[in-house]
């Protein structure tokens, strides 16, 4: 895998090969159909990178960022909205040569940028409390009412449930033909549940549930999630929310006693 992914994805690449192992299960392969493909101008003393989406109707939308490296093109980011009607996807920019443009991380123009709009959606899972500046979904409201659901359920056990949400990586931006702008970014998240007083044990769920073996804990146990978004961000003086449009997440480590 070191000869085609860099970074957070080859860690969450070949932790998802651990997982699978472990469970007895092999990970899903295959080449997405009809790619599209979006590549900004080079951009001297920056590493080159393009875009690619592919789009299977029941299956999912994809969206894979690839970057120039030393050794070739290595996958860096990757996102995936496996909904049965993903969300809406915006049109990205081109010139009249066809090239995209790319955008810094603090590039002005845009509601808010895209720096701000990666921390501030990591900050809004952390604290587990809805931002109104981004749209309801999978990946913002649905996910802060899952962590408000399992706090409760772990405070009703005495246990006590703490989140740790950090941005990992570059943040790569691209410019969509209303103004806005396309941002992918990364995070590395830590989920750290303790027991208040004895009594009741926790167990995990998902691939984490498989990295510890569905082992039930007693006083402490923690997972680590290597997490990447892809987010629409809309330009400046609209009144639209930011989109959260696809995730990629797997499990990194998970231990407990």
């Amino acid at each position: 895998m070191g000869k085609l992914e860099h970074g957070l994805a080859l860690e969450m690449t070949r932790a998802g090969f651990k997982t699978a192992k472990m469970e007895g299960t092999s990970l899903a392969s295959g080449i997405w159909p009809n790619p599209k493909v979006w590549i900004p101008r080079h951009v001297e003393g920056s590493a080159d990178w393009f875009v690619a989406i592919s789009y299977e109707p029941g299956v999912a939308r994809v969206i894979d960022v690839m970057s120039s490296a030393p050794g070739g093109w290595r996958l860096v980011a990757s996102a995936a909205d496996a909904r049965a009607t993903p969300g809406r996807f915006p049109k990205i920019a081109t010139d009249s040569e066809g090239y995209a443009t790319s955008l810094s991380e603090n590039v002005s123009g845009l509601a808010a940028t895209p720096q701000q709009v990666a921390r501030a959606h990591l900050a809004s899972l952390e604290r587990a409390e809805a931002d109104p500046r981004f749209a309801d979904g999978p990946w913002t409201s649905e996910a802060v009412l899952f962590w408000q659901q399992e706090r409760a359920q772990l405070e009703e056990a005495n246990w006590r449930l703490t989140l740790d949400y950090r941005l990992e990586g570059p943040i790569r931006a691209m410019r969509t033909s209303d103004g806005g702008a396309l941002v992918w970014y990364g995070a590395r998240s830590t989920e750290v549940r303790k027991a208040q007083q004895e009594g009741a044990q926790v167990t995990l769920k998902g691939s984490a549930a498989v990295r510890t073996a569905n082992k039930s804990f007693a006083h402490s146990v923690s997972a680590t999630y290597g997490r990447m978004y892809v987010t629409y961000i809309p330009p400046a003086g609209s009144t639209d929310p930011a989109r959260v449009l696809g995730e990629w997440s797997d499990v990194l480590e998970s231990h407990g006693d």
